[in-house]
């Protein structure tokens, strides 16, 4: 019996159960499954890495574990893993291999599939790899201009038949990136020479005509209003087609958060003008979507929060999220925190990357050194300047009334705030490589006060994958803080700093570092930074642990360290990994500035950062 795979024949021999049997025995590698059946594989001669890759292959081991496996489900398996084993072979260079599979001493491919033997005690496999191939030739044409064909694709490096889709498929983008969308494969020419062990692969490519972009064709299905749809797209018309331009068009798409599923493909057939329409296939997601969240500190109290969310509001993919937070609960910390906010954002306003937002928030902060209230409302531009770059631009209106150690008044202020967000974290929710990176000045001036001046704020973050899989992770935080351009009165505590907590030094009290200004009066600072590194290392199962050092600085100036005070915590913490991320708990004390040998503990949903 034969096996063409890709104009190569592999042989597949009748075996003698008694060499088998005995090869696979010797192998140790018989499992105890289900239907009391046993199962080996051996690969005499083979490589370590190629037997492995072929027991990964197999489906006899995963279906002789299975306890409701039947006969016919374990013939099925031995049947379908010649293909598998060839397959591997291919793919490791060996054309010239022989692969043998026994049930119960008969060959697995003589066995007729709806005649199954009444029972099934051993299953063994036995693959001969041969020797190992080489290129004696390796070519695609033609090539367009610029294309790189991968490494070890050439004449007399070894010839694994992966090797042989990549560069087909390396020569067909080549084209493709240059306008050439319906380029393909035209001719193949694969020939193994068993006597000299060589492999020939000789591949012809038609390129297809030079094509622009058509239109967006999308059907008047979906909740989304197809004009929207288009906008949002951006997908440009008339211009040389571009992969890399029909993605971004379908990344646009995916980031409104509006469709469960994006697909655009190129119509079949080529319009007048050489133009390529392209369909979009899209699912609407849920429109709706609500969440919460709780965290617990041993001074702080609970803290309780929740959203509600539309992410389709006006039919053209709109988003408003609504946020409610109560925090302090049953906390030493003051008094307890309420917030109230919301955003709408309309993607494609402007351009496809660039659309509006408008939000509002209402807000009652009582802290052990001030009470707040608050309202701000504003509104700006976003933009997208690509995956891992954002942007916004806005204007806003704050009103204030504040009762602490410098009095009782209230402010207004317009500000002007402009942030950049640069995020390139494998996984938000449980990062292990990647950085993170946000800036945020907010000019501002005074409408009840003849000032003027700046609110600048930093957070950058790191992180470090290292070991088998990246199972441990690095991680370090960096926050830099500075407001000026106005006295301590004519500002809202809000936009001052402290230092001490959850969301900066863990171990210390919350806001535990301020401006003293004697007589047992404090104030936020007008310069901050802190830091924050974490080591984080996997237990068993879905538990891990974390090792932690944070230090924090308030100073009484707007750019300098020289004025101010530091302090530092250090602890341990334990996560539980869960589908919306890890759950957090930490037990910190204080290294310098607190009392020693005080704890605090911290519970969560989420990494500390």
């Amino acid at each position: 019996m034969t096996w063409p795979v890709m104009g190569v024949f592999l042989g597949i021999t009748r075996p003698f159960l008694t060499r088998l049997g005995a090869l696979v025995l010797c192998s140790g590698l018989w499992a105890a499954p289900a239907l009391a059946a046993e199962w080996g594989l051996v690969a005499p001669g083979a490589p370590d890495d190629l037997g492995d890759r072929l027991r990964a292959a197999s489906t006899v081991g995963d279906t002789v574990e299975r306890d409701t496996a039947t006969r016919q489900d374990l013939l099925a398996a031995a049947q379908a893993d010649y293909a598998r084993m060839v397959g591997v072979l291919y793919q490791a260079g060996y054309y010239s291999g022989t692969v043998n599979i026994a049930v119960d001493g008969r060959e697995a491919a003589d066995i007729p599939p709806l005649s199954p033997p009444d029972q099934v005690s051993q299953i063994a496999i036995l693959v001969q790899s041969g020797p190992k191939f080489a290129f004696s030739t390796a070519r695609v044409t033609p090539l367009a201009q610029g294309t790189e064909l991968p490494d070890g694709f050439a004449p007399g490096q070894p010839a694994p038949s992966d090797l042989i889709g990549d560069a087909a498929r390396a020569g067909v983008d080549g084209w493709r990136a240059l306008g050439h969308a319906k380029a393909k494969i035209a001719a193949q020419d694969i020939t193994a020479n068993h006597t000299q062990r060589r492999l020939s692969a000789d591949i012809t490519l038609t390129p297809g005509p030079r094509l622009r972009f058509g239109q967006l064709q999308v059907p008047n299905t979906g909740a989304v209003r197809p004009e929207r749809i288009r906008a949002i797209a951006g997908l440009p018309s008339g211009q040389v087609f571009s992969p890399d331009d029909l993605e971004e068009a379908a990344q646009r798409l995916r980031r409104t958060g509006a469709f469960s599923s994006v697909k655009l493909t190129e119509a079949d057939t080529i319009s007048p003008g050489q133009r390529l329409d392209i369909d979009a296939g899209l699912v609407d997601a849920k429109p709706r979507r609500i969440g919460a969240g709780l965290e617990l500190s041993s001074l702080e109290g609970f803290g309780l929060s929740a959203f509600w969310m539309h992410r389709n509001l006006l039919g053209g993919a709109e988003r408003l999220r609504i946020e409610g937070e109560v925090k302090g609960i049953g906390g030493d910390s003051g008094g307890i925190d309420y917030r109230l906010s919301g955003r709408f954002d309309r993607p494609a306003t402007f351009t496809p990357d660039t659309g509006v937002y408008l939000e509002a928030t209402l807000q009652e902060e009582d802290e052990p050194d001030y009470r707040e209230r608050s309202l701000q409302v504003g509104g700006g531009v976003t933009h997208i300047f690509n995956d891992t770059l954002t942007g916004e631009a806005g204007i806003a209106y704050r009103y204030s009334e504040i009762d602490d150690d410098l009095g009782s008044r209230t402010l207004e202020h317009l500000l002007l705030p402009v942030s950049l967000t640069w995020d390139s974290r494998d996984d938000p929710l449980d990062v292990r490589n990647g950085y993170y990176l946000d800036m945020n000045v907010t000019p501002f001036v005074g409408l009840n006060e003849d000032t003027a001046g700046a609110w600048v704020m930093g957070d950058a973050r790191g992180y470090w994958g290292f070991g088998k899989d990246d199972r441990f992770v690095l991680a370090a935080r960096a926050q830099i803080g500075s407001v000026n351009g106005a006295s301590l009165t004519e500002l809202p505590p809000g936009m001052l700093f402290f230092s001490g907590g959850a969301g900066t030094v863990r171990g210390l009290p919350y806001q535990d570092l301020a401006i003293d200004l004697g007589g047992g009066r404090r104030v936020g600072g007008r310069s901050f930074m802190a830091f924050s590194g974490e080591v984080r290392a996997p237990l068993r199962g879905d538990f891990s642990a974390v090792a932690f050092y944070d230090v924090g600085f308030v100073g009484r100036d707007s750019w300098s360290a020289d004025n101010g005070d530091w302090h530092s915590g250090i602890g341990l913490g334990l996560r539980y990994a869960t589908g919306i991320g890890p759950i957090r708990v930490d037990v910190a004390t204080p290294v310098d500035g607190g009392s020693r040998g005080d704890i605090e503990l911290y519970i969560g949903i989420g990494q500390a950062f």
